[in-house]
């Protein structure tokens, strides 16, 4: 595993503290899974549950693979809590008939990083249409648990293009909006188990002007 000698995070730090931000020479984020970066059996149980998330397969041991205080970004949601992420999640199921993994690649396995390109199908229930998305997934581990056998997640981005995502405009309003309501009109009792995390430990929302803000180019 590569990373490994990196100084150990602080835990007791919310999610917002381990955003991980890059940009990219391109936006083709198509995984070769035949290049993955090999796991140990506890992060590839991590990252089975995290497909499985996506693939409309919640369950609140998957979305227990969250701290409390964690923060999920992608291109339409920014949920700072695993309450709203638990509303995110259960949600799926009703708005996607299916939801199909096409392949990942695992491109960094650091201490308290994970990255990978992932390949994802998404089949919509009101209208005869099927969306592939291909995004580079970061996962920001929570310190205390990144080399234990259930390891944790405090920051994961979806990040569907070659620049970062900037936390300003209209676009991030609704982004957070979204979020924050979605949760409120979930009948799911599920759902209703991680209301406990509402409290949870939160900071200001980073703000970065661009995508390119505090970033560096990374070569994937």
């Amino acid at each position: 595993m590569s990373g490994m000698t990196q100084q150990k995070g602080d835990s007791s730090l919310p999610g917002e503290h381990f955003e991980p931000r890059q940009t990219s020479a391109n936006d083709d984020w198509t995984p070769d899974p035949s290049k993955s970066l090999p796991l140990s059996p506890a992060r590839q149980r991590l990252v089975d549950d995290i497909i499985a998330l996506y693939s409309c397969e919640p369950t609140i041991k998957r979305v227990e693979r969250y701290t409390p205080d964690c923060v999920y970004d992608d291109q339409f949601v920014y949920a700072n809590d695993r309450y709203k992420m638990a509303g995110q999640w259960f949600a799926l199921p009703k708005l996607f008939k299916a939801s199909k993994n096409d392949g990942y690649q695992i491109v960094k396995n650091d201490r308290e990083l994970i990255q990978f390109k992932n390949a994802q199908s998404w089949t919509f229930k009101l209208i005869p249409k099927t969306a592939s998305i291909n995004a580079l997934v970061s996962l920001a581990l929570d310190p205390d648990t990144a080399e234990s056998d259930f390891p944790q997640v405090k920051y994961h981005k979806d990040q569907a293009d070659d620049k970062d995502y900037s936390h300003e405009g209209a676009g991030f309003t609704f982004k957070k909006y979204q979020a924050d309501k979605v949760v409120e009109h979930m009948d799911s009792k599920e759902v209703e188990y991680f209301i406990k995390d509402k409290g949870a430990g939160k900071e200001h929302v980073r703000k970065y002007g661009s995508g390119e803000g505090e970033t560096t180019e990374k070569n994937f």
